[in-house]
């Protein structure tokens, strides 16, 4: 292949990487019980099909392909968290590495996520593909490496076990946050509608991380500053304080429907110095779907 066919060829794979991303974000959040940690495995899924793209040689069914990258980033994913929470526990940390056992007591997921969470992964993964996502069973097996049998077993185990727990009363708690961190998240919202960019400027730690997810990230109070100057110059939202699966957020409202539902969040993390974190969804507002949200 010449270079120019090469790059063509890339070209298309970006293209459909775009595409799929929403997609990919709706398996890999369920899969985990979160939007969030459902977008950072998307972020590695799609590095590693970057990373393998060149090497992979044709590629029948790229979109299978992806998920299938995104299945394993997903299981991977699982189980450091699992191992993670073993050495947190006195129970054996082999018998923490099934990652369904290791996350039942998600309290922040949003309601239908952490439903799924209270399945068995290959229940999960089953059901989530063909029911969510809309894909046969043999293109289940392509992802999953699995058999077309044991995916019916597993459908049918995970349905009837969704469908118990449809019955079961809601008992997620509701979440709360510190009242330092309602108080720096209800004025950074203020000056943040007020449009007084040097008011937010001055709530900024000097190492603040921005994550303009699905476009780019950036360090330091200089170069996020501009961030700033950027959102001044357009008029398609309205900031109010919130939670996303219990963390601190500005969700964004259309202006013209200022009591609508958010269209997107911003999820901000601060330390002693400021405002340290910040990662922007405006570009990636599939994010919200399914989200645990709540307006403070």
């Amino acid at each position: 292949m010449n270079q120019a066919d090469a790059g063509k060829d890339r070209e298309a794979f970006d293209r459909l990487l775009g595409e799929l991303r929403p997609k990919l974000h709706r398996y890999c959040a369920r899969m985990t019980g979160s939007v969030i940690d459902g977008e950072d495995v998307v972020q590695e899924a799609m590095i590693k099909a970057l990373e393998a793209f060149p090497s992979a040689g044709i590629i029948v069914h790229p979109e299978g392909w992806l998920f299938r990258i995104a299945h394993n980033a997903a299981l991977d994913f699982l189980r450091r968290r699992a191992r993670s929470a073993a050495r947190h526990s006195d129970e054996d940390p082999d018998m923490m590495i099934d990652p369904a056992m290791a996350v039942l007591d998600r309290e922040i997921a949003a309601t239908s996520l952490r439903t799924f969470m209270r399945l068995p992964a290959a229940q999960r993964s089953s059901v989530i593909l063909m029911d969510v996502l809309g894909y046969s069973l043999e293109d289940i097996g392509a992802v999953t490496d699995t058999t077309v049998p044991a995916i019916k077993a597993a459908l049918h185990r995970g349905r009837a076990r969704l469908r118990e727990l449809a019955l079961e009363p809601e008992d997620a708690p509701i979440p709360v946050l510190a009242e330092r961190e309602r108080t720096l998240l209800a004025a950074y919202v203020d000056r943040f509608n007020a449009r007084d960019v040097d008011a937010v400027r001055a709530m900024l730690a000097d190492e603040v991380k921005l994550d303009l997810v699905a476009r780019h990230k950036i360090t330091g109070r200089g170069e996020v500053s501009k961030y700033f100057g950027n959102y001044a110059k357009i008029e398609d939202w309205h900031l109010v304080p919130g939670l996303v699966e219990g963390r601190a957020a500005a969700l964004v409202r259309d202006p013209g429907d200022p009591a609508g539902p958010p269209r997107y969040f911003v999820l901000l993390d601060w330390s002693s110095d400021g405002l340290i974190g910040i990662r922007d969804f405006r570009y990636a507002r599939y994010a919200i779907d399914g989200a645990e949200v709540v307006v403070l």
